[in-house]
């Protein structure tokens, strides 16, 4: 009765250890997990778990992967580049509407079109002196020459751009941007 008693025990011994080690197992993984989805987040320079939910939204989306930091920012204007800058929210349903029309027209007319996203970067706003998103600015030689404020006409409305206007923009001032760095 005694032997019954002792495998009965030591089964139970044996489940809970491989119980525990399953446990253990799992907790593992899902910390690996975590740190594999943090590390998408690194266009920012900031663990994806950090980021704005709607920055998170849309790390995979192609219309939205030319992200410049606020330090590369800040060297391309010291360096009296003469470059484009998109600056918008990632929460913005005027940047969500106009960004999907304006990168097509941005890769056709072969620009380099850097984005800066004031949801992650919010010193963006009174250091660049935004007021509304999208903000499409052009520098000429580091200092802003012009600026288009505002996103696509939505239907039935005169408030907003063509992508007509932004692509008389773009050619106004493609000849003498500075190519990108990267």
């Amino acid at each position: 009765m005694k032997s019954k008693k002792k495998k009965k025990s030591a089964a139970i011994l044996i489940f809970l250890g491989v119980f525990i080690v399953m446990i253990a197992v799992l907790v593992l993984v899902n910390q690996q997990s975590k740190k594999q989805m943090d590390a998408v987040g690194n266009a920012y320079g900031i663990a994806a778990s950090k980021l704005n939910p709607a920055t998170r939204e849309l790390l995979d989306d192609p219309n939205y992967q030319q992200i410049i930091l606020p330090d590369d920012l800040k060297t391309r204007i010291d360096n009296k580049d003469s470059f484009f800058v998109y600056f918008f929210a990632s929460d913005c349903s005027h940047c969500r509407a106009t960004t999907p029309q304006l990168m097509p027209l941005v890769d056709s007319e072969g620009i380099d079109l850097p984005q800066f996203n004031l949801r992650e970067f919010d010193s963006g706003w009174t250091d660049y002196n935004i007021e509304y998103t999208p903000t499409l600015v052009y520098y000429q030689d580091g200092v802003e020459k012009d600026r288009m404020v505002g996103g696509l006409q939505e239907n039935g409305s005169d408030n907003g751009y063509t992508l007509d206007d932004y692509k008389q923009f773009f050619e106004k001032y493609k000849g003498s941007a500075t190519p990108s760095a990267s």
